[in-house]
């Protein structure tokens, strides 16, 4: 469960109050960064967050690229919102501005949520709020942030980290990553995949998965190729069913060592770990979106029994399929 949870207009509300995000334009500001909260956040699920941008002074921000991006507000907008969104900037060696710095560490004293794209972590690392903190950023960039800022605990093996009320994530794609990463934790399974669908990207990666670095290849599950892509979708529409890797490759005309290999690739998780992940997913969505049994739910996304299914799901998420139920209508409905 989140600390940033959303409140309601009124007890009973059918539409909920949209969480206030902030998106900080600093020098050089990398345009696609930039530009994945406010379509992610801002537009795909505009229901659900208020998104605004801003800079120091509210001036308008070269970005990289050659044009300027015109932000809404100044630094107050940040003394007003939950959450901080800090796209990737290419004058990130360079020092923060004062205000900024500033604006960043009382925020961050405030309980603020503060999320940081590719080179963004780099603004927060400059302020101090990395220090202790597990973190990463672009892998190109991992090795000169734990020199500059020997304090943090860098990972380049992830696409995204969650630490707390630090969020920080790889470059581009992974910033669309983590931006789904909130809606789901914010707003849960259905949420989440709702608007994943709507940007037409992956519905999950794992934030563990690796980032896409030379010595081991790997690219966006957004787009698989054809074999993988019929591998799931097998997978995916049989979720009721005992499923074996030898099923999932004769769906997908391989054999099972070249399946393995492909997901290994172009998923970054073993065709069983990620078959896992769909069972639970559909479970969410499930104890979300219907009054069924969680006995019923269980069976139906291949978990088995209800003590099996309860078993299985706390481990994946901490809570009983009850609890999580719970949790997740009252914050849709307003209850």
């Amino acid at each position: 469960m989140r600390n940033y949870p959303a409140k309601t207009t009124a007890p009973g509300a059918a539409v909920p109050e949209r969480i206030k995000v902030a998106v900080l334009a600093l020098p050089e500001v990398l345009a696609l960064d930039f530009g994945i909260p406010i379509q992610i956040l801002g537009r795909n699920a505009a229901h659900l967050y208020e998104v605004a941008t801003c800079s120091a002074g509210g001036l308008p921000v070269r970005a990289d690229g050659g044009f300027t991006v015109v932000p809404d507000r100044g630094l107050e907008l940040l003394e007003e919102v939950s959450t901080i969104v800090i796209p990737g900037f290419t004058s990130a060696r360079l020092p923060l501005h004062d205000d900024v710095r500033l604006a960043l560490q009382a925020a961050h004293a405030r309980g603020a949520r503060l999320v940081s794209i590719c080179t963004g972590a780099f603004a927060l690392a400059q302020a101090g709020i990395l220090d202790g903190v597990r973190a990463t950023t672009h892998w190109e960039h991992t090795a000169e942030m734990a020199r500059l800022y020997p304090a943090v605990a860098v990972d380049e093996n992830v696409l995204f980290v969650e630490s707390g009320q630090v969020l920080t994530s790889a470059g581009v794609a992974a910033g669309i990553d983590l931006c789904l990463h909130i809606v789901k934790s914010d707003w849960g399974a259905a949420e989440g995949n709702r608007t994943a669908r709507s940007t037409v990207a992956a519905p999950r990666r794992e934030g563990t998965q690796s980032q896409f670095i030379e010595r081991r290849p790997r690219s966006g599950a957004a787009s698989q190729p054809r074999d993988v892509a019929a591998a799931m979708e097998w997978a995916g529409t049989h979720l009721e069913r005992p499923i074996t890797i030898g099923q999932i490759a004769t769906a997908a005309s391989l054999s099972e060592r070249t399946l393995s290999r492909r997901f290994d690739t172009h998923v970054g998780l073993t065709p069983m770990k990620w078959l896992a992940v769909q069972r639970i997913d559909r479970a969410k969505e499930l104890l979300e979106t219907t009054t069924a049994p969680v006995e019923a739910i269980g069976a139906s996304v291949g978990l088995g029994s209800g003590a099996n299914f309860r078993q299985v799901f706390k481990k994946s998420t901490s809570l009983t399929p009850s609890q999580y139920r719970h949790a997740f209508t009252r914050k849709a409905t307003g209850v």
